[in-house]
């Protein structure tokens, strides 16, 4: 009897601890929320469309003076005369320095003496009275000394061979030319030319006379006219480029010797799909450039890897990946992945 009553006991024990875990089950059945659908990210989108891209690059260079002369004499003599000074714009002709002059004096005396000796001869011959032999061998005298003459002239009255201006000046009144360094330094800066090394890869792309655009880093906001006027014939098989020669006309003589300066050479213009920078996305460390493309059909969002052109402006040239039309992307896409949803926003 009481082993029956102990077994009854424990029996409803176990029912109602049962019963218990049942009722407490269902409670948190009927309390569990569902689970809340994913917002959706909003984005701005544009359309991709052909666009003229100039093939643009930039190259750094130095302005030079397109034509450098130093002012000397042929021989060692004293200065005797100085008319110009540095910084002076000085025109082709106009003499700059004077040089002792008593050997050219002399020279003169003996071509006035020539001059009269080679016209008495001449009435001679003219007569009859002297051989062609010996009027000739006066006629000879006579141009050597005139030869002679016009050489001491330009090395004793020194004047500038260029229109330019006066970069330099060595010597003083009253000084001994010594051959060491030059009297004057003339530099014509009108026009000014630019010499550009340029890839290799571009050699056939360019051509004498091409128009270029100058910019000097002394005077920002101005934009200066060139052209190529010589393209080098060799490439440097170091830095694999080769130099053109850029021209500009520098008729205010803004531009001076040793400025530097980034020269804009277009090769071509393409016709091409642009799109906004901002649409671009860039994996880390791959190095390859993506978008995600609108799929119109159901607002969800695909990635494209594209290949990329020139940057200009706020936007880039697409070489391969997209075609004109598409939607793609410009903002919100930081946290896209692939296939998701977006909500697209009017711009």
């Amino acid at each position: 009897m009481k082993i029956l009553s102990k077994i009854s006991a424990l029996a409803l024990i176990t029912l109602a601890a049962a019963g218990c875990g049942s009722r407490q089950s269902g409670k948190t059945s009927e309390t569990a929320p569902a689970a809340a659908p994913k917002a959706l990210t909003n984005v701005s989108v544009e359309l991709t469309r052909y666009a003229q891209v100039p093939q643009t690059e930039v190259y750094s260079a130095n302005v030079q003076a397109y034509v450098v002369n130093n002012v000397v004499p042929q021989a060692v003599a004293r200065i005797k005369k100085i008319n110009a000074e540095i910084g002076d714009f000085v025109s082709q002709g106009q003499v700059l320095a004077e040089m002792d002059a008593s050997t050219l004096q002399q020279t003169k005396l003996k071509l006035d003496n020539d001059e009269v000796e080679l016209s008495r001869l001449k009435q001679l011959y003219q007569e009859g009275g002297l051989s062609q032999s010996d009027y000739e061998a006066a006629e000879l005298a006579y141009n050597v000394s005139r030869t002679q003459y016009e050489n001491l002239l330009e090395n004793t009255v020194l004047k500038s061979p260029v229109n330019g201006v006066v970069t330099a000046r060595n010597y003083d009144v009253g000084d001994m030319y010594s051959g060491a360094s030059p009297i004057y330094t003339v530099q014509q800066i009108t026009p000014v030319k630019l010499l550009v090394g340029i890839s290799e890869s571009e050699y056939s792309k360019l051509k004498k006379g091409d128009a270029v655009s100058v910019e000097a880093e002394a005077l920002p906001g101005r934009q200066f006219a060139g052209r190529v006027n010589r393209i080098y014939p060799t490439i440097d098989p170091t830095t694999h480029t080769f130099t053109a020669e850029v021209v500009v006309d520098n008729a205010d003589r803004a531009l001076r010797p040793g400025m530097y300066a980034r020269v804009k050479v277009t090769f071509a213009v393409n016709h091409s799909i642009v799109i906004p920078d901002a649409a671009v996305v860039k994996m880390q460390g791959a190095g390859q450039k993506s978008v995600f493309v609108l799929n119109g059909d159901d607002s969800t969002v695909s990635s494209r890897v594209i290949t990329l052109g020139r940057h200009f402006g706020e936007e880039y040239e697409v070489l391969s990946g997209l075609s004109e039309g598409e939607k793609v992307i410009s903002r919100g896409h930081t946290a896209l992945k692939d296939g998701d949803k977006v909500n697209v926003l009017e711009n």
